[in-house]
């Protein structure tokens, strides 16, 4: 009967490190988001400003 427990604790040390883990990936998804909509922003500023020195050269 002792052995039960044991079992027990080790299942729910696996599971909540599945949960750690879980967390961990949703942290770096959301990291990942973030970063890539300030590239995002980032390119859409160059190409604004890559439009607007184009348009500049063709009026002289």
């Amino acid at each position: 009967m002792g052995g039960g427990g044991v079992s027990f604790s080790l299942i729910s040390l696996f599971s909540s490190f599945g949960i750690l883990i879980y967390l961990a990936l949703i942290g770096l998804s959301v990291y990942c988001l973030v970063l890539f909509i300030r590239l995002a922003h980032r390119g859409i500023k160059a190409l604004d400003l890559y439009i607007n020195e184009k348009r500049d050269q063709s009026r002289y």
